[in-house]
């Protein structure tokens, strides 16, 4: 599979004083629509962050969709220990500048199953590079990456070939025990089996999967899915 091609990074200049006034004030409002509740209930489940408002997602991506596109804010907003900051970075980021690059930076905070599938719905999924980051997340031994990466290639459906169906053997004998990278690979399957040519493929990645709790989910769903197609 191809790496990326040489991407010459935009400068970026801006006042910190600047940024630091955008995030207070996208964090007054995240704090308006608090839910203590729900927050409690994600750290139960283990979506942990350092400051939770409980803000749900919906409400997340409206605040940030007031913002548009600014790169520069998304990357300072990420690197903040507050969920509603990193999640809403997401949607400000500018997936045309998401380099291979720097998707290393941005794939240390992913912490959690939230955050990985905000990352393939608004930033990974709409790349140029998203074949090149595909391949190194989902080599990694890190499921959340791996999990990011299946998400965002089902999403982006026209990108899926036999190639990338041929990997998912890999990724889940790699975390054979994983229920997330499970649930993602029935997500990316699914997505292919939309393209009739891509159906003995499928069928041949689901025999090579070998044995464990994520390979049976797999078969068991994508069993049914196939001849609902059929």
């Amino acid at each position: 599979m191809r790496g990326c091609p040489p991407l010459r990074q935009p400068l970026y200049f801006f006042s910190m004083a600047d940024q630091t006034q955008k995030m207070i004030s996208l964090l007054g409002r995240m704090r308006k629509q608090m839910n203590g509740a729900v927050a409690d209930a994600m750290y139960y489940y283990g979506q942990n962050y350092g400051l939770n408002y409980g803000v749900s997602l919906p409400t997340i991506r409206e605040i940030a969709s007031t913002e548009g596109k600014d790169h520069s804010l998304a990357q300072y907003l990420y690197k903040q220990q507050v969920r509603e900051l990193r999640l809403a970075a997401l949607h400000i980021a500018d997936p045309a500048q998401l380099s291979c690059e720097e998707a290393s930076t941005w794939a240390e905070g992913i912490i959690n199953s939230e955050v990985a599938e905000e990352m393939a719905f608004a930033v990974l999924s709409l790349s140029p590079h998203l074949a090149a980051i595909f391949h190194t997340w989902s080599s990694s031994d890190n499921e959340m990456l791996a999990y990011a990466a299946l998400m965002a290639v089902a999403r982006r459906q026209q990108t899926i070939d036999v190639e990338i169906i041929t990997s998912i053997k890999d990724i889940v004998r790699r975390h054979s025990s994983s229920r997330i990278i499970a649930q993602g690979a029935v997500a990316l399957l699914s997505a292919a089996a939309q393209n009739t040519e891509l159906t003995t493929a499928i069928k041949e990645s689901l025999t090579a999967l070998g044995e464990g709790s994520a390979a049976d989910y797999i078969r068991e769903e994508m069993e049914w899915r196939l001849e609902a197609l059929q």
